[in-house]
């Protein structure tokens, strides 16, 4: 690909101004070594335990090559999203025949093979479809069906996989085709788990139990799940697309009706009409859960709701303080209820009460599905502009001398801030740490969800498309950022440029919203608005 070069022309008021070329990439409007201050901070603030594939010490030389970068004027969003590529880079591990993502860096007894645990690894592919090297994910995938079991928790691959075909066009994704259709077959056969079911119900929804849903100890329980129908929805989608691109009409006509049936079953038989809400019909009785839990959003994770029917309802409890919002984030069960819980004994991962991570990531995700794919006036750019910045300030945690640093673990007290794992495992066994429990600092890093993904395709808005085209709609509101700018996005063999200038003296390239293919201008407009690109 040829390189670019700008040379910036305005006055020298104008300090901080980024325009270059870095190594063997191509950056159009930001200069990387402008923000290798995070990553020399990162290193040297760690206490690094446990190094995998690229330690701390070769981390900005990975990173560089890899990650699009960004600027904002908010050093909070700028912090945790380089922390956040930070860390993800840690968690690449070298296999003998090519690498995963692991969710712990110390070894846990759950987990599977070289420690490969299925729970968040479609979080892993959302967010690793970024990098630069595709390599990674590619190998991840292979895993799966190779060595890996991915049946182990509730795992959407197919969707995963078929987002990260639409924006990088790697053909393993189509390779993998006959193991993923295997894959659903052997989820609609289903299976016994500790006495409970897990597959295809004979009147076609899925059930599952909160832990093998990775929720372990929900007031809702198991049974008839939103989050297991919705997944397999967006399996079926998935599989439809990709029988399509490999031109299989039968097979896609099979599982778009496999879909249509599901989302029939979704609406009819999980939507409590009383309650407003998507919830769980419970194992036993088979009625509805007296609890709206987080999980009941995840159907538009995967753009399951029919439009028109006014299911985005559901979405005010989101914004209310007796429902799922609080000061550090969105509670996995809504506030009101009498069993919701933030409990500093018994088992230290509770979903009664405190934030995930994980749960943050997929509601996030659903709710940037909802202001791209729905028309209604329940929500708004703001409320999910709103929950980023609280999403992003949460990841922090107070050390004992005072200082405040970047952390990510597991789950987190809505109201303090505290990471209640953490507090507990610190402790757990005479006063210290537990082999039994993973060892020191086990939810250190904790690969459990994706941050940079939700950066890049919802506040910034790249939307990837089946076609030869993007569309981009950033989710920031039209008052809360002067500029921002996302460079080295590699999209379908292509470089892709997002920024947003107000006054035109950030970047010296005019002022308004601009998208950028290979350097050159194709898109703009004056304001933040959604700005289609094809090729």
């Amino acid at each position: 690909m040829k390189k670019k070069r700008f040379v910036a022309v305005a006055s020298a008021v104008i300090v901080g101004l980024f325009y270059a070329h870095a190594g063997d990439r191509d950056f159009y409007v930001l200069r990387p070594s402008d923000y290798k201050c995070y990553i020399d901070r990162f290193n040297q603030e760690d206490n690094e335990l446990y190094v995998q594939h690229v330690p701390n010490d070769s981390s900005w030389a990975f990173l560089q090559e890899n990650i699009p970068f960004f600027d904002c004027p908010d050093k909070e969003v700028m912090t945790t999203y380089y922390f956040r590529w930070w860390t993800f880079r840690k968690h690449i591990k070298k296999i003998p025949h090519g690498f995963i993502f692991t969710e712990f860096l110390p070894k846990v007894y759950w987990s599977g093979k070289y420690n490969s645990i299925a729970c968040a690894a479609a979080h892993h592919i959302y967010e690793g479809r970024w990098l630069r090297d595709t390599g990674y994910v590619n190998a991840y995938a292979r895993f799966w069906f190779s060595e890996g079991n991915p049946r182990m928790y509730s795992f959407w691959v197919s969707n995963a996989l078929w987002e990260y075909y639409k924006l990088r066009r790697q053909n393993v994704v189509l390779d993998l085709f006959p193991e993923l259709v295997k894959n659903y077959a052997a989820w609609e056969r289903g299976w016994n788990n500790g006495g409970h079911f897990i597959g295809r119900n004979p009147d076609g929804l899925f059930s599952t139990y909160d832990d093998r849903d990775g929720m372990e100890m929900q007031i809702g329980g198991s049974g008839k799940r939103p989050s297991i129908n919705a997944y397999m929805y967006g399996e079926a989608k998935a599989l439809a697309e990709m029988a399509g691109c490999l031109g299989d009409g039968n097979m896609a006509k099979a599982y778009n009706e496999k879909a249509g049936h599901l989302r029939k079953l979704v609406e009819d038989s999980l939507w409590d009409e009383e309650g407003c809400f998507f919830k769980t019909r419970s194992e036993r009785k088979g009625t509805f859960v007296d609890v709206r839990e987080l999980q009941g959003y995840t159907p538009w994770y995967m753009n399951l709701p029919e439009k028109g029917k006014g299911f985005e309802e559901a979405w005010k409890f989101m914004k209310s303080d007796s429902g799922f919002n609080a000061p550090y984030g969105l509670t996995t069960a809504e506030q009101s209820h009498p069993r919701f819980r933030l409990s500093y004994e018994g088992h230290e991962c509770q979903w009664n009460g405190p934030v995930w991570p994980f749960a943050t990531s997929v509601t996030l995700t659903a709710l940037a599905n909802v202001l791209n794919n729905y028309s209604q006036d329940v929500v708004s750019e703001k409320d999910y502009f709103d929950q980023f910045l609280k999403y992003s300030r949460s990841q922090r945690r107070v050390c004992e001398d005072g200082r405040i640093i970047p952390w990510i673990d597991e789950n987190q007290n809505p109201y303090t801030g505290d990471w209640i794992s953490r507090t507990r495992l610190a402790s757990w066994k005479d006063g210290g740490w537990s082999a039994e429990k993973g060892g020191v600092e086990r939810g250190k890093d904790y690969n459990h969800s994706t941050y940079c993904d939700l950066l890049i395709s919802g506040l910034v808005g790249i939307r990837p498309q089946t076609g030869d085209n993007v569309v981009v709609h950033p989710l920031v509101p039209a008052q809360a950022w002067e500029w921002f700018c996302l460079d080295g996005v590699s999209y379908q063999g292509r470089v892709l440029t997002v920024f947003y200038d107000r006054t035109g003296k950030r970047y010296g390239r005019g002022k308004g919203f601009f998208v950028l293919v290979d350097g050159e201008v194709r898109a703009q407009a004056a304001r933040l608005q959604e700005l289609r690109v094809s090729w």
